[in-house]
């Protein structure tokens, strides 16, 4: 019997391949962890302490931030189509803005745009703009290691912030970046644990990454690269601890070692001849008790 397999095309003509792109990604994952997270550092954290071991597990999270959003940039580079903008992109979160998005459907304001010189004592910083510069669709993008700490109102809270904060993004983007034109600002909070999630609401897994960049086999690289990123702090912390048990070995060795120099230089003293045993100069007896107040001078 002959088995007849249906090959499935592609979903878009961009495709992200993790066997090309793992160069890439070694090379991005020794770009973040070097500087914070080096065999060397997680070492010297060791031996400090556990503040300083506390400190320094701290920067993991941290990292791994760092690393979604620029793997993320990696792979929406693939496609020609999209212009990607990060770094310190701090947008206006006006109090009318605000009002808006809080009051009203979005269907309501999703045509609109406010200007982004209107300042504000509020802003928000997203972690990438993603323009689809065939479609002059922009992407608003918060990337989320996990959302499990997260409250529903907070996550509520960050979904508003974030829409009132798209409304300066088609004015942001003409003025500030060559003209770039856009029609449409859609928000999408990225959780890269895939747990919480709410296609419609606007928060995604990174397994829908492939949607949002319109590159296949996105969401599979980039959980490759989690992975990779993953065992190469593992396999750091794992030569930290053994080169730390090294060093403590080592150590005790040494001081076995000068103990035993010690006791050697002892025993090889010429001992005192009997006839001078009691000569020199004679030290006080030797007085061991509670301590004692001072006494009162007598009057």
């Amino acid at each position: 019997m002959t088995t007849i397999k249906h090959m499935t095309a592609p979903a878009y003509s961009t495709i992200a391949d993790v066997e090309t792109m793992k160069p890439s990604l070694n090379a991005l994952i020794e770009e973040i962890v070097a500087p914070a997270l080096s065999t060397d550092l997680l070492r010297r954290a060791l031996s400090a302490g556990i503040n300083e071991i506390t400190t320094i597990l701290r920067a993991v999270p941290v990292a791994e931030g760092r690393l979604l959003e620029r793997g993320i940039a990696l792979i929406a580079n693939l496609n020609a189509d999209l212009v990607v903008l990060s770094g310190n992109l701090r947008l206006p979160v006006t109090k009318a803005a605000t009002e808006l998005v809080e009051m009203n459907d979005p269907k309501l304001y999703r045509s609109l745009s406010l200007d982004a010189d209107s300042g504000g004592r509020k802003s928000y910083t997203p972690d990438l703009l993603i323009l689809n510069q065939r479609t002059e669709v922009v992407h608003l993008v918060d990337v989320k290691r996990s959302l499990g700490s997260y409250e529903v109102s907070r996550i509520a809270e960050l979904k508003n912030r974030m829409l009132a904060a798209a409304l300066v993004v088609p004015d942001l983007l003409y003025k500030e970046h060559r003209r770039l034109q856009a029609k449409e600002v859609r928000v999408v909070i990225l959780n890269a644990e895939n747990q919480r999630t709410d296609i419609d609401g606007g928060v995604w897994p990174l397994s829908h990454l492939d949607h949002l960049l319109e590159v296949e086999g996105a969401g599979e690289v980039m959980a490759n690269m989690r992975h990779l990123f993953q065992t190469r702090i593992e396999l750091n912390w794992n030569d930290a601890l053994q080169d730390h048990r090294d060093a403590k070995v080592t150590d005790v060795a040494e001081a076995e070692r000068l103990r035993l120099r010690g006791a050697a230089s002892e025993i090889a003293q010429p001992a005192v001849p009997p006839e001078l045993v009691g000569r020199g100069a004679s030290r006080p007896p030797i007085q061991i008790g509670f301590a004692q107040a001072p006494r009162a001078a007598p009057h």
